[in-house]
């Protein structure tokens, strides 16, 4: 048996990632007929059933699954090949990731880890990756990252969907943040029942910071949040209501550092102390991160 075309490999590998052919097709610049013809041949060249096709879309059968993982390894063999061979003839390619993040990563830590992502291309001699940022609120990025229109995603939020590859970077601490002039301002920590009981200023729903901080309250005891006294969708909105006076609010520690040394804003302590996680997200498994996307998530898994 030959060993099937690059092309087939990649219509297979790209249907059973994004969930149909059609995806498939639009994610390679293809035709439908083109990417399920690929698909189809393939089978045929190996004799095996590797999807099952439903209204719902494609699923890899039990065997499709271990041709599935070889494909991926294959496809990365050749990338290394290509790009190997870019760089012994002196000519540079530069590729591009999309990455989309939430707020509180896209503003504090995505530019350092895109730095230093830049930097190590340039340690090993080949030329970066175009970096094509998108932003949004958990639920926007995880969204995004379904639709094909970013390759790795970074969010905010407890609730990580299981269908997709995800990897725990970091973990962020969560404070409340009160005007100077604040009762709570005083205190060295404020009681998560008390912040339950209180209107707060908080972030609409699907973002990561509000998940985070209704996942504590629900789990902390027998009771809910109260109504907040204003929503708001971007940290920036928040952070002014803060410092106006509106209400306090329970925000990421590094939203607030400036706010912080400006003393237009005190953080307080929770009690217990609120954590939540920064996760990557990609489409498939662990063997579905590769290339400078695997890089981004190292160097965002480094402590510092």
């Amino acid at each position: 048996m030959n060993a099937p075309p690059i092309s087939e490999l990649e219509s297979f590998v790209m249907s059973v990632r994004l969930g149909s052919v059609s995806a498939a097709a639009r994610a390679l610049e293809i035709s439908q007929q083109t990417a399920s013809m690929r698909l189809r041949s393939l089978e045929r060249r190996l004799e095996i059933e590797l999807v099952q096709r439903s209204p719902r879309g494609i699923t890899p059968t039990g065997v499709g699954e271990a041709v599935l993982a070889w494909a991926i390894e294959v496809l990365d063999a050749a990338e290394r090949f290509s790009s190997g061979v870019q760089s012994l003839r002196g000519v540079s390619h530069a590729s591009e990731l999309k990455v989309g993040a939430s707020q509180t990563i896209a503003g504090h830590l995505l530019p350092r880890w895109i730095l230093q992502l830049r930097s190590a291309g340039l340690t090993e001699r080949a030329q970066s990756p175009e970096v094509e940022l998108h932003t949004g609120n958990s639920s926007e990025v995880i969204a995004m990252l379904r639709a094909g229109s970013i390759d790795l995603g970074f969010v905010e939020t407890p609730h990580v969907p299981k269908d997709l590859g995800s990897a725990q970077v970091a973990s962020d601490q969560m404070l409340v943040a009160v005007a100077p002039d604040h009762a709570w301002a005083a205190l060295q920590r404020v009681a998560l029942s008390d912040l339950a009981a209180t209107a707060l200023v908080m972030r609409e729903a699907g973002s990561g910071t509000r998940e985070a901080f209704d996942q504590a309250v629900s789990l902390a005891g027998n009771y809910a949040p109260v109504e907040a006294a204003f929503t708001l969708a971007t940290e920036a909105a928040v952070r002014s209501a803060v410092a106006e006076g509106v209400a306090p609010a329970v925000l990421s520690e590094l939203t607030l550092t400036d706010d912080i040394k400006l003393q237009r804003i005190v953080g307080v302590s929770i009690d217990p102390p609120l954590l939540r996680p920064f996760t990557a997200i990609w489409r498939g498994s662990a063997r579905d991160l590769r290339g400078a996307a695997r890089t981004l998530v190292s160097i965002a898994s480094t402590k510092r």
